[in-house]
């Protein structure tokens, strides 16, 4: 997929500034800015997005609670820009094929809804939202959708898989884009070869378990106890626990209850996507996240990279220390920058054309 050189048909351009609000590490952010919108900010309470979010994509970071963002503050930080971007990635577990929450309705829909208060209070240009598919079946995601059709906004929305948008991961996710400027979409890129595990990571120097890589701290992968390293060295790339010996096994594999979760304690395979990298992606026992062929977990920097992150993005200050935890939540809860730089790239064509010879709002189509 290309970049836009020119904007507009008689080769102009109109000035851009995305507010990226949930920006966590910044992977929607430094796509929009990979396709060459300008990011002006990024929100997020946790304080640990901060150094990713200035490094970069040269955006001001404000660490905050999205529901404290009030409509002036929004236009701030957007300026004097002709088209306006509001972008975000609400947090997403409670809607998730990964979560079981015990929330209740209202403590799940707020941070959607605070999303939603600040776009219909400020009307930006463009709005675009990236989420698990699952959320397109409540009924918190129609009256979002229902609301920006009554702001006058063309709104459409589709579920993709990430492998198709040159991500080397078996990910899907729900994109919507709404403009006030005309009809939008979201372009598929044309003949993206899927990636596999070895296109992506198949370069990276040889660590064992428990060991960084002298040269980047984030090329470590955790390390292993005596029996995991044992069930690693019995494990096939694509393979499952029930490969082990019977004395390998977890005792609660051993269980009728068990048996029906083989996804754990597996391998990757070197000619295939990744499988969903999570916020738990560092540890072998917590989905099939062992390297295909070396004795660990992925690295860090793997995962990064599996999320289509580039191989020298900076998630943490030099002289930070490492910590799995708090990295494998920013890597595993990122919106992968290849699918944030499609959804810029797709930004860019529509602005690119004269919309005013639109149709009224009354005659516009969500399009599914």
């Amino acid at each position: 997929m290309e970049k836009i050189e020119s904007y507009l048909p008689d080769g102009g351009s109109r000035t851009t500034a995305v507010v990226d609000l949930f920006c966590g590490a910044g992977g929607l952010a430094y796509g929009l800015k990979s396709a060459g919108l300008v990011v002006r900010a990024g929100v997020d309470m946790d304080s640990s997005c901060r150094h990713p979010i200035e490094e970069n994509t040269d955006a001001f970071f404000a660490c905050k609670d999205v529901a404290d963002v009030t409509a002036e503050e929004l236009d701030g930080w957007f300026g004097d820009a002709e088209v306006r971007i509001l972008a975000g990635c609400a947090p997403c577990q409670p809607f998730s094929t990964y979560s079981q929450s015990r929330k209740t309705e209202d403590e799940r829909w707020k941070l959607l809804k605070q999303f939603q208060r600040l776009a219909i209070a400020v009307r930006p240009e463009i709005v675009t939202m990236e989420n698990v598919p699952g959320l397109a079946s409540q009924t918190v995601w129609k009256e979002f959708v229902q609301a920006l059709h009554e702001a006058n906004y063309y709104v459409s929305w589709q579920e993709v898989a990430c492998e198709e948008y040159g991500i080397p991961q078996r990910r899907r996710r729900l994109v919507l884009l709404a403009s006030q400027l005309g009809a939008i979409k979201l372009h598929k890129p044309d003949k993206v070869e899927a990636l596999t595990v070895k296109d992506a990571i198949g370069n990276l120097p040889v660590i064992n378990a428990g060991e960084a890589y002298p040269l980047d701290p984030l090329h470590a992968s955790s390390a292993l106890t005596a029996m995991n390293m044992a069930r690693i060295r019995a494990s096939k790339p694509g393979g499952t626990w029930r490969d082990w010996p019977e004395e390998m096994r977890s005792p609660c594999h051993r269980k009728e209850t068990g048996k029906t979760y083989p996804s754990v304690y597996g391998r990757m395979e070197w000619n295939k996507p990744a499988p969903t990298m999570t916020t738990q992606c560092y540890g072998f026992g917590n989905g099939r996240f062992g390297h295909p062929e070396q004795d660990r977990a992925i690295s860090l920097r793997e995962a990064a990279i599996l999320q289509s992150f580039p191989e020298n993005y900076d998630f943490i200050p030099e002289d930070q220390k490492v910590s799995f935890s708090r990295l494998g939540t920013l890597i595993g809860n990122a919106v992968p920058p290849k699918l944030g730089e499609a959804i810029g790239i797709s930004i860019l064509h529509h602005i690119s054309f004269d919309h005013s010879d639109r149709p009224g709002h009354g005659d516009q189509l969500e399009l599914l």
